[in-house]
């Protein structure tokens, strides 16, 4: 029945998901337990529905995997992927080093050969990145601190992939292969047969040729297709994009996953990512639904049978000594209790990545084959436990714990007509809301911190749960009719985001942005806002006023001063982001504006004719008391 063909498999695991995952998420497991129930129930242990074009199914299903780290990149511009260096570099390296180290330790106890407990180690020592972060997705956690730190380490797994793939033949007891055709898989490559540093340049030269390709050729291309206006034709596309970038990276002997998750990188701030986004998504769920059912079917029950208790004792060793590693990096890091035991729960098991790993290992008589079946079978077992695991943290112990951080929820639903659209409504935001409530123009104010939502809704404000970074919610919040959007949030990245998006969709909105400094007025200004205002600006200037006026300047030489610095600072803003990203230009750039302000308010404060009241002529009252209270002006 095995061989019945193409359709009959296809009817098979489509009933398998239709069927199981409705039944899973209605007992509150999630989608993904069921996937891998589902494909227990197929596989050759059970139904036997399926066999071993299990397998095969198992190979081709793994580009879900691929299409989940492109659609990953796509939402991770280069800047964020740097500033999250630390976490990925730091988090990501200790837990792949200690892990490795605790597990290969391990291994040696338990007799192993010091190479094979080596490989073994830091085979296991990776996660699952597709049930991680999809059962984090679905249950609304990545966003979480736990969360974005999982994906970090899954991030630098997912890299470490490359040096282990080095490691394991430096390992090899003997010079080649148990089967005398270790390098069948290698000589596929185009770097079969190159010296290591020819190696290293074929893949250096492949990911400059992604990143310049994503810059100023793919544009071009997904303008003209775009032109077309045939949705297939760019759905066909993108497909072509990750295929393409899997397969070169497949030739150079990198991961595909990792070369698609480049080429999301470098792609996300093109003006095509939603469309990229939207046509890829489809395929990426149905392949990963398929490749945890695969994963179900895969288990090796017959091995589990012969010796039930050693595989759920290495099952134990491995998520358990995993789980204290990760709580203690955790705790090292600085993350809450109820955050830290969420990260721990979340990278407990082994990884889809094992799987190639094990068989490489295998060729090259690093590990052998009965010792690979075990460790297939258990990392198969620790991967199906993980939404276990984490129903068990989110049931039992974060309600103990306290939970202090939680993913975000739906979005209000909200049908609004207003003027002016604000994007975040905290100490900023909440002060710019008052003032135009007070003089009585309405603003939809859309806010993603949840319990600022609800509190300020128990004051009487009009607030709505909401991302405006998103096309569908700035419509429903009447961005076609607005004529001003505020983004008064204190994320410059969301703020981007939210300005891509307004001159895409609702090109005729007026952005007025916040920025907390230079650096990031620089980025909103070449993000094309023309009006940014830097929250540290006013209060300094005030600052600096009240202690002129306290060393003795007269109350309008300081204002005169504030008034002049401020025209300067922003005139000179707006000329140095221009030049921001040549250092030499800038740096001598921006000393000759600090000179030139300086001389300019020099000469100001030293003319004697300012120290006569009767300089305050009626022009610079106007511009420099307008809109201050009676106070105020008495005060000076």
């Amino acid at each position: 029945m095995h061989g019945a063909g193409f359709f009959y498999q296809a009817l098979v695991y489509l009933t398998a998901a239709v069927v199981s995952v409705p039944i899973a998420k209605r007992l509150g497991l999630g989608s993904i337990l069921g996937y891998l129930l589902a494909g227990v129930a197929i596989g050759p242990f059970a139904l036997g529905l399926v066999g071993e074009e299990g397998q095969d199914v198992l190979h081709f299903a793994e580009f879900g995997v691929v299409l989940m780290l492109f659609l990953i990149g796509l939402e991770l511009e280069p800047s964020r992927v740097w500033r999250l260096r630390g976490p990925i570099l730091g988090l990501g390296g200790l837990q792949v080093g200690v892990s490795t180290a605790v597990l290969a330790a391990i291994a040696l106890v338990v007799g192993l050969d010091w190479r094979t407990a080596l490989a073994v180690g830091v085979i296991l020592a990776l996660s699952s990145t597709a049930i991680v972060l999809q059962t984090l997705n679905e249950k609304n956690l990545l966003a979480t601190h736990g969360g974005q730190s999982s994906f970090a380490v899954l991030l630098f797994q997912d890299i470490a992939v490359i040096p282990i793939l080095a490691l394991l033949p430096l390992l090899a007891v003997s010079g080649i292969g148990a089967h005398g055709d270790a390098d069948a898989e290698h000589a596929d490559t185009w770097v079969a047969g190159l010296p290591g540093w020819a190696e290293t340049l074929v893949v250096l030269a492949a990911v400059l040729f992604i990143i310049l390709a994503g810059r100023f050729l793919l544009q071009p291309a997904f303008r003209a297709i775009a032109r077309t206006g045939l949705r297939e034709l760019f759905t066909a596309a993108a497909l072509l994009l990750v295929i393409a970038t899997a397969m070169l990276m497949t030739k150079v002997g990198v991961s595909p996953a990792l070369g698609t998750f480049l080429a999301g990188v470098v792609l996300a701030r093109s003006e095509y990512r939603h469309e990229l986004e939207s046509n890829v998504d489809p395929f990426k769920g149905l392949l990963l639904g398929l490749f945890f059912i695969s994963i179900g079917a895969s288990i090796d029950f017959g091995l589990v049978g012969a010796a039930p208790g050693r595989i759920l004792g290495l099952m134990a060793a491995l998520i358990v000594s995993k789980f204290l590693v990760l709580l203690v990096l955790g705790r090292i890091f600085k993350m809450s209790l109820d955050q830290n035991i969420l990260f721990a729960f979340s990278l407990a098991q082994g990884g889809e990545f094992a799987f190639v790993l094990l068989s490489f290992a295998v060729r090259y008589n690093v590990v052998g084959e009965t010792l690979a079946g075990t460790l297939i079978a258990v990392t198969a077992l620790t991967m199906a436990a993980t939404p276990v695991l984490m129903l068990l943290n989110e049931k039992l112990l974060q309600p103990r714990v306290g939970t202090r951080e939680s993913g975000e929820r739906e979005p209000d639903e909200m049908d609004e007509q207003s003027r002016v659209i604000i994007a975040g409504f905290g100490s900023f935001g909440a002060i710019v809301g008052r003032l135009l409530r007070a003089k009585g123009v309405p603003a939809t104010v859309l806010d993603l911190d949840s319990d600022r939502v609800d509190l300020l809704r128990k004051l009487g404000f009009e607030v709505f749960y909401g991302d405006a970074s998103r096309s569908d919610l700035l419509h429903a919040a009447g961005a076609g009719e607005a004529k001003l959007l505020i983004l008064a949030i204190d994320s410059v990245e969301k703020s981007l985001e939210m300005v891509e998006t307004a001159k895409k969709y609702f090109p005729h909105l007026t952005i007025l942005a916040r920025a907390q400094s230079r650096d990031e007025a620089y980025e909103l200004l070449e993000a094309g806002v023309e009006h940014v205002f830097r929250d540290k600006l006013d209060s300094s200037l005030k600052l600096g006023v009240e202690a002129l006026r306290l060393l003795g300047f007269r109350g309008h030489q300081a204002h005169r001063a504030a008034q002049t610095f401020r025209r300067h600072d922003e005139h000179a803003v707006r000329e140095l982001a221009a030049m921001r990203h040549d250092q030499k230009l800038y740096l001598g750039a921006a000393r000759q504006r600090i000179e030139d302000l300086e001389e300019l308010l020099q000469g100001d404060l030293a003319d004697p004719g300012e120290m006569w009241d009767a300089g305050w002529d009626p022009d610079s009252l106007r511009q420099e008391y307008g809109g201050r209270t009676r106070e105020e002006r008495d005060d000076s």
